[in-house]
Order: C-alpha cells, then structure tokens, then sequence
C-alpha cells in the first residue's frame, strides 16, 4: 500500500482528479489544513511502526509494524503531490 502511494507522486499535478480535492485545495486555509492532516498522518504512522518494531517480540507484529512504516514512508509521496497541487490551484496566488 506504502509502494502504491508513492507511485501517487507521478500524477499531474497541474489537475486534480476530483471536485472534492478541487475545492479544499483551491481554499487557502482548507489546503493548508488537509497538508497538515497529512503530515500528521505520516508522523502517527512512522512514530507508531517504530515503536512496534524496535519495542516488541512477536513476530507477526514485528511485519506489521513494518509495513506500518512502509505505508508512513509511501505517504511522503503523496504529501508531495498535494503541495504541488495546493501550489498550482490556489485561488490567493499573484
């Protein structure tokens, strides 16, 4: 999932896919707010996937809390490719 996020990043950046992101990401702070949320995640994801791969001893959980930070580092990707589009659709830019 973490792999098919960061292939996220080879969009076109100058279109948004939906009307729904065109309308957060044309509003300056509705933008600046879902950037946020995104970080957020990504923080949540990689601090919580740390922490179950270094601090626990069964197996299968050591798995998921790589994949938990396969899918944190995946959504760098995506991060990007929400602030290139902020920065091309937002309405307040001269």
């Amino acid at each position: 999932m973490g792999l098919g996020l960061s292939f996220s990043s080879l969009q076109d950046t100058t279109k948004t896919q939906n009307k729904f992101s065109e309308k957060i990401l044309k509003n300056h702070l509705k933008g600046k707010i879902a950037i946020i949320i995104i970080s957020i995640q990504i923080l949540f994801c990689l601090t919580f996937g740390i922490i179950g791969y270094f601090f626990t001893k069964v197996g299968f959980l050591k798995e998921l809390s790589m994949g938990v930070i396969v899918f944190g580092l995946g959504m760098f990707g995506f991060l990007k490719t929400s602030i290139d589009i902020f920065e091309n659709h937002r309405v307040d830019k001269n």
